[in-house]
């Protein structure tokens, strides 16, 4: 098992980031595929079609996201933690991805550089 961490400065409010993140309309505008997500803890997601889906654990609105992250056979929970910091214009998103499989972890590692929180960069940075 391994760990993440990494922050990623994304030129968008923190209300904008963790609406990005939490609300499954604006979720489905930036990965272009349906989402299911709630604000509520110890209820169930799904990102990219079953890509990503575990369960909500806690949240900090404009702040704070965890969740745990499903993998087949984990004995340990995948946690993920989603820090928001405003910057003055801009926000630092620190991310921490605890328990990943070790067979998992350069997938997961890329999807959050590329995918996960490029996606989102590019979303506010394209306009």
């Amino acid at each position: 098992m391994k760990d993440y961490k990494k922050y990623y400065t994304i030129g968008a409010t923190p209300e904008e980031i963790y609406a990005a993140i939490t609300n499954p309309l604006t979720l489905e505008l930036w990965t272009g595929e349906p989402a299911i997500m709630s604000t509520t803890p110890d209820t169930e997601f799904d990102l990219w079609d079953e890509s990503i889906t575990g369960k909500n654990l806690e949240f900090e609105e404009n702040k704070k996201v965890v969740q745990q992250w499903y993998f087949d056979g984990q004995a340990e929970p995948s946690i993920v933690t989603i820090k928001l910091h405003d910057n003055k214009g801009t926000t630092s998103v620190e991310v921490r991805h605890t328990n990943i499989p070790d067979e998992a972890y350069e997938e997961i590692v890329e999807g959050w550089n590329e995918i996960y929180m490029g996606g989102i960069a590019e979303f506010f940075e394209g306009f």
